[in-house]
């Protein structure tokens, strides 16, 4: 697997955008009731859900794992001083300030030194809303400077999708199973509150709203803050017999004056984690028995604001089988270990070559055309939770022909569809994306939706195909061209 990781400073981002293939956890259906601080990884910060006739936002924390739902009100997002750069001397980024100006930025594309944010619709089913669509809104902003969200388009131009120093609210309409990034753009350090909102016309013909709902965000240095904490157990061994007492200790990395702990436990069976009452100290004694065999352990460290500062990684305990009076017997246990579930998309790597036919000018002329078929995309859920998932294409680079000749990846576009999936899996093929039209954008030069399965039903394998459709100026020079389409799922 190859990751592209972006370079630091703004060339970089208008140069265009790079997915990383690989494989993220999605989220469980908890809802987590704890105050954070999101400053690096993965986040739906605008997370869109219908439930009991109600429209409502979340938050995907996919920060941790297992991801987890959380109410905004319970996060604060952190621009991590290190998103600053310098506005290009480029009149299309006018609106961001004047040229070598400051400006903090999280990019659309990840960094994996910054907070990911977008927005997502994926858990929403279609045929439930008019137009399988809801609109989302900026309807205010609050802080010191100026906010932007804007996308690219193949060219690196800005597409503004909200803007706060023009007029408020700015809305756009989001298609049912979207998962979206865009650059989020602040023109000074301090605090900040954005607020969204999301409404959505059913169609029996009612229309349902969360109402103004807001997102705290910080750019630059918390209040107060001091170093980052990492945080970690102690003390458990490789196998306990029943009756041992099991002590873990938590461990801050670097020590700090905080000593409000909480412990918790999620044995088999459990779709959530448990918190262990009474147990607030930097210590854990218990007895082992074997009841708790691959139960797991977290510690989570608290400020005085009962804040999360630290998490640690899940910690298994394995108890073994107590002694048994000799004899002609054997006890054989196999188990599958519902931890070890997995989102993974792939191709045959026999099979990953797709060659178009030659273009051909279409009957009026103005257009080089060609179409074929994408080579299938596999992707396998094995997870126990079946949270659901999405899986998107994007070229990242342009295309490339002789003597150093180029076009952009924005003039193929595609139509997906479902090839083959698992009974009762659920899966829906991603909507058709046009090649690239001036002043309206296009094209797989910015990520697009293959297919998608809602939360409940993706569990199993799925094939999914797309038609492809080249069509290009007329003044492309001749020649064999190619580029690289990279796959996510998430």
């Amino acid at each position: 697997m190859n990751a592209t990781v972006r370079a630091r400073g703004f060339a970089a981002l208008v140069a265009g955008a790079v997915v990383v293939a690989g494989t993220v956890l999605a989220p469980t259906a908890a809802l987590a009731a704890e105050k954070v601080v999101l400053s690096k990884g993965h986040t739906d910060a605008v997370d869109v859900h219908y439930e009991g006739g109600a429209l409502s936002l979340k938050v995907n924390d996919d920060t941790v794992s297992p991801a987890v739902k959380r109410d905004p009100a319970d996060v604060t997002f952190q621009v991590l001083p290190e998103a600053v750069m310098a506005v290009p001397d480029d009149p299309r980024f006018a609106f961001l300030g004047p040229a070598g100006s400051q400006v903090w930025l999280l990019p659309m594309t990840q960094d994996p030194d910054l907070l990911w944010p977008g927005w997502n619709t994926t858990t929403l089913d279609t045929g439930v809303f008019e137009g399988n669509k809801v609109r989302l809104s900026l309807v205010g902003v609050k802080g010191p400077g100026n906010v932007t969200l804007f996308t690219q388009d193949s060219f690196g131009g800005p597409i503004i999708k909200f803007r706060g120093d023009d007029g408020l609210p700015d809305a756009i309409d989001v298609p049912v199973k979207t998962h979206a990034h865009s650059n989020w753009a602040f023109s000074a350090l301090g605090s900040y509150t954005l607020t969204f909102q999301a409404d959505a016309p059913l169609t029996n013909g009612t229309t349902v709203s969360t109402g103004p709902v807001d997102y705290s965000f910080v750019v630059g240095e918390l209040s107060g803050g001091g170093p980052e904490v990492g945080l970690s157990i102690s003390g458990m061994a490789d196998e306990y017999q029943p009756n041992d007492t099991v002590t873990l200790n938590a461990v801050q990395a670097p020590q700090t004056e905080l000593d409000r702990y909480h412990w918790f436990s999620k044995c088999p069976g459990a779709d959530d984690w448990t918190v262990i009452a009474g147990e607030a100290g930097a210590s854990y004694s218990f007895t082992a028995t074997r009841k708790l065999n691959a139960c797991e352990y977290v510690v989570k460290l608290y400020d005085d604001d009962h804040a999360v500062v630290a998490t640690s990684e899940p910690m298994t305990l394995w108890v073994a089988f107590p002694p048994q009076e000799p004899g002609a017997s054997q006890t054989i246990t196999a188990s599958i270990d519902e931890t070890q579930g997995s989102l993974v998309i792939s191709v045959n790597p026999d099979d990953r070559a797709v060659v178009l036919p030659p273009a051909q000018l279409t009957a009026g002329g103005d257009r080089w055309e060609s179409n074929g078929e994408l080579r299938p995309v596999t992707v396998t859920d094995t997870r126990a939770g079946q949270p659901g998932w999405s899986a998107s294409g994007q070229i990242p680079a342009d295309f490339t022909g002789p003597g150093g000749a180029k076009f952009s990846a924005g003039y193929l576009g595609w139509s997906p569809r479902v090839l083959t999936q698992g009974s009762g899996q659920g899966v829906v093929a991603g909507p058709e994306v046009a090649p690239y039209v001036v002043g309206t954008g296009g094209g797989l030069g910015a990520s697009a939706v293959l297919g998608s399965a809602s939360a409940g039903a993706g569990r199993g394998t799925a094939q999914l195909g797309a038609g492809l459709r080249l069509s290009l100026p007329t003044e492309t020079a001749a020649g064999t061209y190619t580029a690289t389409l990279t796959l996510t799922a998430i």
